[in-house]
């Protein structure tokens, strides 16, 4: 019984992540949901009290891997700069086998409106932002970065690149490669920075 709760439950989280990525967070709706895995909103309600729990259940699947990229990170002994790249690659490849994932990151405005979100984007986002800005203080104090730029402004700008070559990759029907564009693009970056 409870393998299939979880089962349940893992196919609504799901099953909205579909339904956002095809309709977009203001098309998001529990019946919607529920319709497509072809169960009642009592059994989406006992698995979450409210649709912001459904929400949130969302947002910690989408960031699920961010511990576990950085202790490969950690356990590869990667140097600052490589970390960089080893760190941005992993989310380019994570999305590029699971497209509709990237409608959460494309959501992030949106999904702040909300109080009851807003302080898990945040983590999502400062967690991310502050790993990048600690991999470029290494990377500047071992001399593989320029030390005259601010390291928030970097991480900034790699988590920009990052989202917006996603955007485009969306825009485009994934007509190209994710992971490609958005190594090429940071060794760029990395590269003028050096």
């Amino acid at each position: 019984m409870k393998l299939k709760i979880l089962h349940t439950r893992e196919k609504l989280i799901l099953a909205t992540i579909d339904v956002i990525n095809e309709l977009g967070i203001q098309g998001f709706s529990t019946k919607e949901v529920t319709k497509r895995i072809g169960v009642s909103s009592g059994t989406l309600f006992k698995h979450f009290r409210t649709k912001n729990d459904l929400l949130v259940a969302v947002l910690s699947y989408y960031s699920q891997y961010d511990n576990d990229i950085i202790e490969s990170i950690k356990l590869k002994k990667l140097g600052p700069k490589d970390a960089i790249i080893y760190y941005i690659n992993r989310y380019a490849e994570y999305y590029e086998n699971y497209p509709a994932i990237t409608a959460i990151t494309q959501s992030y405005d949106i999904l702040t409106c909300d109080p009851d979100l807003e302080g898990y984007i945040k983590l999502i986002a400062f967690n991310r932002s502050n790993f990048l800005k600690t991999m470029i203080e290494s990377a500047q104090k071992s001399g593989e970065i320029r030390a005259d730029i601010k390291s928030e402004i970097l991480a900034d700008i790699i988590n920009g690149l990052h989202k917006e070559i996603c955007l485009k990759w969306r825009l485009n029907k994934y007509s190209f490669s994710l992971r490609d564009k958005t190594i090429s693009a940071l060794k760029a970056v990395l590269e003028a920075f050096s």
